[in-house]
């Protein structure tokens, strides 16, 4: 079971860059990155709320729930 980050679809969606989501959102690159590629081990409410707030969407279009073994 797993929580997983859908930042990659809802950035295609909206067409916008790696880049440009970073600085609209106020983290480097390297940890969006992170969270694009489900590394990250937890995200703070306040990060979520500025990508919902730049990708114009709820919590739920960037989180699902994956059910099997854990990566």
């Amino acid at each position: 079971m797993r929580i997983v980050l859908n930042l990659d679809i809802m950035m295609a969606k909206k067409r916008i860059s790696l880049g440009e989501l970073s600085q609209r959102v106020g983290i480097t690159m390297a940890n969006l990155s992170i969270l694009k590629n489900n590394k990250a081990k937890a995200i703070r409410f306040s990060t979520l709320e500025a990508l919902c707030r730049e990708l114009d969407c709820q919590p739920g279009d960037l989180l699902s729930y994956e059910e099997g073994e854990d990566e």
